[in-house]
């Protein structure tokens, strides 16, 4: 019995020892086991990043080689540190700190040590890597911006951070991940697939050559290259235009919502973000709060959009059926209620109907048109829900949905936010008059007023915005070539798009004409303020103007916001015109505007609020003494 007891035991042993066998050699797999075995080495092969192009095929955006020294710590011996130091330009407490970072990362794992070598420092320290045991050197690919324009739309590459190592098993330390614009929207897309090497070492630590004769090593494979939506030659125009001053420029194609410039001001040169001096670059970028050329004004910046607005209350008015296009109103340099003027206004003919309302930009005129939305239902909150859920439909007040991984929503209040603000049931049209002129509680982003006016283009309808074009071998998403539909009738966007076109005409743009181009469109003025030393003041006001043409085959929509800009007209409506011309006839004509807008520069605007110098206020100067300003500019 013992005997048999002990033959049991031996017998159980040996099929627990080739159950265990089985399972690391069959089950977990070879290839797994070989990330886990120190005896073999790991060599990534990088792809290289898929090209970028413009709409028109011009390349944006290729690679050039880069050099980084990688360490793997527990492999590092004795070595020469001074001379090695010297040979990577990094001084030894520089040394010792990124070999301790290394060592908590990983001590088998390879790090980066110092990254982007150049060619002639990798050619003078390939020769004496042998010296070094534990460190090597890899190659992979850098961008090279062919470019210096469109720095917020092609974005930039950097190395990974934990979030980016923990939500993706792609990524190692060290590795090239897309931080902005398009470089992180396609990250996936332009990144390929990594290869792998694994190198069998001996007891010495020498590599022997491939192990099993590379049996379990694979290639990489490329990114696709992608060709994006964006005009090179109208997004340098548009930042050419936006040279000294702040503000951003959106154009659309309305029939497709392909963004066709994504102008932000100011900007900068994208090649500064390659490369050794990227981190130092970005850190000065970033850290300048006055210009803050790191904000994507275009996408991110939220402002009271102005008398743009007004032409929504228009056609929100004709739906409800609370206003026609004959009916008059009075204006007497304002809207007045129970003999206290709430709005003033610019002087014009009186009374007026809807076209001279939407070309003379009567706020009298808006103000009447809102209170009679809000007041036709039995109480002021189905009112202002109706109002909000006409105006949510051209694209307000939430995102998008476009590609591009910054953005803000805007906002349109609805019931809920004035029941917040005054409780319950005890608010009225009167409370909130400045929505009906694009001020007061009402915000957007330039690229939803671009948005808005694509609408208006489209006789009610919308694509969303995008900046992909088509990627190599794919269809893009159908959610961008599916129309949106707003909750305006086709039949009431005539009269306000003949009103746009009268502004051109014989209104607040009649002297921005371009001959052979019939524009429309529709100036604003915004009120400015800044809290400076706790205090809320008010600043120059900013210029917007918003535009589509051609009136009957609309090929460019377009928003411009100028911040301190004085007036619609002033700036951003000349700003408007140029890239219309530009866009669709290649040429400029109209030498007098853009002479004017290249050489008026707004940065003294920009400095008041640091010198104490008067602002303009509604074109009258106020003096305003304001050390210390904060950035909340609204």
């Amino acid at each position: 019995m013992r005997k048999l007891l002990l033959l049991l035991l031996v017998v159980s042993v040996g099929i627990v020892f080739t159950g265990r066998l089985l399972y690391l050699q069959i089950y977990k797999g070879a290839s797994t086991n070989l990330y886990e075995d120190n005896a073999i080495r790991k060599v990534f092969d990088y792809p290289k990043r898929g090209f970028v192009y413009d709409r028109n095929g011009k390349l944006l955006v290729s690679n050039q080689p880069s050099y980084d020294v990688m360490i793997i710590p527990r492999e590092v011996e004795p070595l020469d540190t001074i001379e090695f130091c010297n040979l990577l330009k990094i001084d030894k407490t520089t040394f010792l700190k990124k070999y301790e970072k290394a060592y908590t990362y990983s001590p088998r794992l390879p790090y980066v040590f110092v990254s982007h070598l150049s060619k002639e420092d990798y050619a003078v320290l390939q020769e004496k890597m042998r010296k070094y045991k534990g460190f090597y050197i890899q190659k992979r690919n850098l961008r090279k911006y062919e470019t210096t324009i469109g720095a917020n739309v092609l974005g930039d590459i950097g190395e990974v951070n934990d979030r980016n190592i923990k939500n993706d098993n792609y990524y190692l330390s060290g590795d090239l991940i897309g931080k902005q614009g398009v470089e992180a929207s396609y990250e996936k897309t332009l990144r390929g697939q990594k290869g792998i090497k694994f190198i069998q070492k001996d007891i010495h630590n020498r590599d022997l050559g491939p192990y099993k004769d590379g049996k379990f090593d694979t290639l990489p494979e490329a990114g696709k290259d992608i060709k994006i939506t964006i005009d090179a030659t109208l997004q340098a125009y548009g930042e050419l235009l936006m040279t000294n001053k702040r503000g951003g420029i959106i154009a659309l194609d309305p029939k497709t919502g392909e963004i066709l410039a994504l102008v932000s001001g100011p900007s900068y040169d994208p090649n500064i973000l390659v490369g050794r001096d990227r981190s130092k670059n970005f850190t000065k970028l970033y850290n300048d709060s006055i210009a803050n050329p790191t904000f994507d004004r275009s996408l991110q910046a939220q402002y009271a959009p102005g008398s743009p607005f007004k032409v929504i209350n228009a056609l929100i008015g004709l739906q409800e059926d609370v206003v026609n296009t004959t009916e008059q109103f009075s204006c007497k340099l304002g809207y007045y209620y129970n003999g206290r003027k709430l709005h003033g206004c610019h002087s014009h003919k009186s009374p007026v109907n809807m076209n001279v309302g939407i070309y003379e930009s009567c706020n009298a005129y808006f103000v009447n048109v809102y209170r009679r939305i809000i007041e036709k239902y039995p109480t002021a909150t189905q009112g202002m829900d109706t109002w909000s859920n006409h105006a949510k439909s051209f694209g307000l007040g939430n995102y998008l949905g476009y590609d591009l991984v910054v953005g803000r929503k805007g906002r349109i209040p609805d019931s809920k936010f004035y029941d917040k603000w005054y409780g319950k049931n005890r608010w009225s049209s009167t409370f909130m008059t400045s929505n009906a002129i694009g001020q007061g509680e009402v915000e957007a982003t330039p690229i939803q007023l671009a948005n808005m006016v694509a609408a208006i283009a489209n006789r009610g309808y919308f694509y969303t915005p995008h900046i992909i074009k088509n990627v190599e071998g794919e269809t893009i998403d159908k959610k961008y070539t599916t129309p949106r539909y707003t909750t305006i009738d086709r039949e009431h966007f005539e009269p306000v798009i003949q009103g746009m076109f009268d502004v051109y005409n014989k209104g607040t743009a009649k002297n921005l004409q371009v001959e052979g181009i019939d524009i429309c469109g529709k100036t604003g003025t915004a009120e400015n303020f800044a809290k400076i030393d706790g205090v809320k003041t008010q600043l120059t006001d900013h210029s917007i103007f918003v535009a589509f043409a051609p009136k009957d085959n609309p090929k460019i929509a377009i928003a411009v916001f100028v911040e301190n800009g004085y007036w619609g007209s002033r700036f951003a409506g000349r700003m408007a015109s140029l890239m219309i011309e530009k866009y669709l006839k290649g040429s400029i004509s109209r030498t007098d505007l853009e002479s004017w807008i290249l050489t008026h520069s707004l940065e003294n605007e920009y400095a008041k609020p640091y010198s104490g110098e008067p602002f303009k206020i509604n074109g009258e100067t106020q003096l305003q003494v304001v050390p210390k300003p904060t950035n909340e500019t609204n």
